[in-house]
């Protein structure tokens, strides 16, 4: 098969389009996929220019998100069969193969079937956003409805899902965004309050939003010293969670226990990294619960742009420049989707 093999740490131009040997299903429980899309991840650029959590097993294929066809399936798999359509996180952290290629053999219990109302690109490029979100303000955060929520980039891949699921939840949502454009895409999203944090200090804006209060939850999707000043914005008593690991070298946690502030970290690579199956298996059914609100319309993936499999070092590029909303997907194998490509 074809897939970008990344034969060592570097700039985007590592990724390369090469041939592989086809995956094979091992166990009964074992589905191979063809591929029609992968998902391109902030993760994938880290691995890619840090290493991959298994420097021992290069080169690797990267890239956790992916959706595509059913085209073999062990003897004891039960709730699918070939040609049903699917997306799923799994794979492409350095040992398992990832999605950036045109097969993948993935566990049954892993895998569910895709949004019937999206095509295959846009249903590749929402799992781990999907899942992240869901899990931080849903489970980390125990969001309630009636709480008033900061959502921190709220036009980005995680941020734009964020605002859906707390509006959903029937929160009240402020966001924050780095541009006019931005800031049309996330009203139109459901957000109440809107802060282009170029123009104006986010900490007061909440503040004067809350009456002085600050929020219930806010949730951190930048890090550095964002993470800091957003202890400012948090009730006493509240939530921040953080998709990022604080940096004490610019900050410290004083002013957020005299708060009494519940801190949560949000990671959720952590059942593949740590083969946690049955924590997989619970955000595979995130997957299923997202993919009946997306068929009804109640929540929309934004797919900014797509490129050809063999452009995948372009998607790197464009990702790392920043500032851009909504997902990137690759497209695999379908001539008609290559063709229509914005590379």
């Amino acid at each position: 098969m074809k897939a970008i093999v990344m034969s060592k740490v570097g700039k985007p131009e590592v990724l390369q389009l090469q041939e592989v040997p086809d995956p094979q299903i091992k166990t009964a429980t074992q589905v191979l996929v063809r591929l029609k899309a992968a998902g391109v991840n902030p993760i994938d650029t880290k691995l890619r220019s840090r290493g991959t959590f298994y420097p021992d097993q290069m080169p690797a294929i990267l890239g956790c998100d992916g959706a595509g066809v059913v085209e073999a399936v062990g003897s004891e798999v039960e709730d699918f069969a070939v040609g049903d359509e699917v997306y799923f996180c799994d794979g492409g952290l350095g040992a398992q193969t990832g999605n950036y290629a045109e097969l993948t053999v993935v566990e049954e219990k892993f895998i569910t079937r895709k949004p019937i109302s999206l095509g295959f690109a846009e249903a590749a490029a929402a799992p781990l956003v999907l899942i992240t979100a869901w899990e931080a303000l849903y489970d980390r955060g125990r969001l309630q409805p009636g709480q008033q929520v900061l959502i921190h980039a709220g036009a980005g891949g995680v941020g734009h899902v964020a605002i859906q699921l707390a509006k959903l939840q029937g929160a009240e949502v402020a966001t924050t965004v780095s541009s006019t454009e931005n800031a049309a895409f996330v009203q139109e999203l459901g957000a109440d309050l809107v802060i282009n944090y170029k123009q104006e200090d986010f900490v007061q804006a909440i503040l004067h939003w809350t009456q002085g209060e600050g929020v219930d939850l806010a949730f951190d999707t930048v890090g550095k010293e964002t993470f800091f000043q957003t202890v400012y914005t948090v009730r006493n008593y509240g939530d921040i969670v953080t998709l990022l690991e604080p940096d004490f070298s610019i900050g410290n946690l004083k002013d957020a226990r005299t708060k009494n502030l519940r801190i949560s970290l949000e990671l959720m690579l952590t059942p593949m990294l740590q083969n946690r199956e049955d924590d997989q298996l619970d955000q595979t059914k995130i997957l299923q619960q997202c993919a009946r609100l997306i068929d009804e319309n109640k929540l929309n993936i934004c797919l900014n742009q797509t490129f050809p499999l063999a452009e995948a070092a372009a998607s790197h590029q464009l990702l790392e420049a920043g500032g851009m909303k909504g997902k990137l997907a690759l497209v695999i194998n379908d001539k008609d989707d290559d063709d229509n490509a914005e590379g």
